[in-house]
């Protein structure tokens, strides 16, 4: 089976309609992906049914229409390789996308993906997560912040959630110690102004193992002292 026959079985499976532009667009990003990678370490998924389940598919779990509008602003903390947020501009092409990682040949690479697919309203930013939530222009200015395998949660949400406007939505999409990463970041989570983390089971077609997307609202702003400076919340998380 070629990928876009992989990726159309597992939409199909997992209860994702998908039409033909956007087959076509993921397609293109797929052959990127794999042209790009013999140059730059993106991904060590190429095969086209795990690439079509593990990382298209898995980034469009965190999407849900009940929380989010299809128009709303979306920024893709340490982005990699592009996901979840070049899947989820696919998937939702009305959204206001901003990709931020702090590696410029992956920089290089989104801005590839952006141009040949012919996204539009996405931005690409060279940055640390620790850096850019200082930044003026994106501090508490997304409706919606999405990460995926950059850290665990309690180090994520310092990250992350600086990032997130007042009753907007920090979505971290996770593998099986989901649970015990939301339970361990309670504390945290209460001093950078999130809500209750509430974990939504998610299970790809294929596979046996155990995910899930943590969402958290943002119930206040979070204090200006946080992110603290680049490498601590990893050596001393909250």
């Amino acid at each position: 089976m070629s990928f876009k026959e992989h990726l159309k079985d597992a939409a199909d499976k997992y209860g994702i309609s998908l039409n033909d532009v956007q087959i076509n667009q993921f397609d293109k990003y797929f052959q990127l992906l794999i042209e790009w990678n013999e140059k730059i370490n993106l991904t060590a998924i190429t095969e086209p049914k795990e690439v079509a389940i593990k990382h298209m598919i898995d980034s469009l779990t965190c999407w849900d229409d009940g929380r989010f509008m299809g128009d709303i602003s979306v920024i893709d903390v340490g982005t990699g390789a592009g996901f979840p947020g070049i899947p989820l501009k696919i998937f939702q092409p009305g959204i206001k996308l901003t990709l931020l990682d702090s590696l410029n040949k992956r920089i290089n690479f989104l801005q590839t993906v952006v141009g040949e697919l012919g996204l539009q309203n996405v931005e690409c930013i060279h940055a640390r997560a620790e850096e850019g939530a200082r930044n003026k222009k994106l501090r508490e200015s997304f409706d919606l912040v999405v990460s995926r395998a950059v850290a665990r949660l309690p180090v994520l949400a310092e990250y992350c959630l600086p990032f997130v406007k007042k009753n907007g939505t920090f979505a971290a999409l996770k593998g099986m110690k989901f649970a015990e990463e939301a339970e361990a970041a309670k504390k945290a989570l209460s001093i950078l102004g999130g809500g209750k983390a509430e974990c939504v089971e998610v299970k790809l077609p294929y596979l046996e193992d155990k995910r899930a997307v943590i969402y958290i609202k943002k119930e206040k702003n979070t204090p200006k002292v946080y992110p603290r400076k680049a490498g601590t919340p990893d050596k001393n998380p909250l």
